[in-house]
């Protein structure tokens, strides 16, 4: 007796002249085919677009920066000339810096009365301040008007991802112009370490800050201190990592099959249900009219 393969077929099919097609089981269909297409639309949009995963740990990722971390800082001052102005920065390592010039542009405002410091420097990755002042003039004025507008102060690297939300520039647009001209102004930052990592692997180095602040004008034996712009850092050993992902192909196919498979055999259950209620109704009414 010859093999025959087809006894493997657990498709059987039915000819056709022993099934019944039915308006409702044709409707039914349609919303069926209708159904599964929307559903296909939407995880195929699910799996195209990507997501962000953030977890937390404790380490310092960019090891490779050599415990620095970059700071980019604009901040204008409408009323202080640009050679009073000037930036120090030093931290609990011995840096001690009066007025930085490297990477740093003044720009003058109104008519020459003001100044806008753009300055880009590295800070050690332990606690320290940078501060804007007039320290490092040649000559200190009376008074002094330290009132500021705040345009950027970011560290790292920019991330250009829309997903992430975060505070990278927290104080981007902080505003001190109806402040006490001859106040100090304390900023204290807390930095968190940041890693972005793309779907090809590649990691970018950031960093979030908290920040609190405080005015105060300061008096010492000798008298008024000098009035300045502080940014006193401290970083958190806790690290913040966004990982961009995207749906496997597997869990995708998994998904449409569920889709499919399960919208056909509730749809067949409906119609069943449909069909033999309308074949009992049927009966019946050919009972009664007998």
């Amino acid at each position: 007796m010859p093999f025959d393969v087809r006894r493997f077929d657990i498709y059987r099919k039915v000819p056709k002249d022993l099934t019944q097609p039915t308006y409702t089981g044709a409707f039914i269909s349609i919303l069926c085919c209708i159904f599964i297409l929307f559903l296909f639309l939407s995880e195929l949009t699910g799996f195209i677009a990507t997501e962000i995963v953030n977890e937390l740990y404790v380490d310092d990722p960019d090891k490779d920066s050599g415990g620095k971390i970059d700071v980019s800082l604009n901040i204008s001052l409408p009323n202080l000339h640009c050679e009073l102005l000037g930036l120090d920065i030093q931290d609990e390592m011995g840096r001690h810096e009066v007025g930085h010039i490297d990477n740093s542009m003044k720009v003058p405002l109104n008519d020459g009365r003001g100044c806008r410091l753009e300055a880009e420097f590295t800070i050690n990755k332990v606690p320290g301040n940078f501060h804007v002042s007039t320290h490092s003039a040649t000559a200190q004025p009376q008074n002094p008007d330290m009132t500021h507008t705040i345009h950027k102060l970011a560290f790292g690297d920019k991330l250009q991802a829309q997903k992430v939300q975060g505070a990278f520039n927290a104080l981007g647009g902080a505003d001190k112009l109806s402040s006490n001209p001859l106040a100090s102004h304390d900023y204290i930052l807390k930095i968190v370490p940041t890693v972005y990592e793309d779907l090809s692997g590649k990691q970018r180095f950031s960093y979030q800050y908290t920040v609190a602040n405080k005015e105060y004008v300061a008096y010492s034996h000798t008298g008024r201190i000098i009035p300045a712009i502080w940014f006193r850092y401290d970083l958190s050993p806790i690290t913040v990592k966004y990982t961009e992902r995207r749906q496997p192909v597997y869990r995708f196919i998994t998904t449409i099959c569920a889709i499919v498979g399960g919208t056909f055999t509730v749809a067949g259950i409906i119609d069943s249900c449909i069909f033999t209620a309308s074949e009992a109704w049927k009966k019946i009414q050919i009972g009664k009219m007998s």
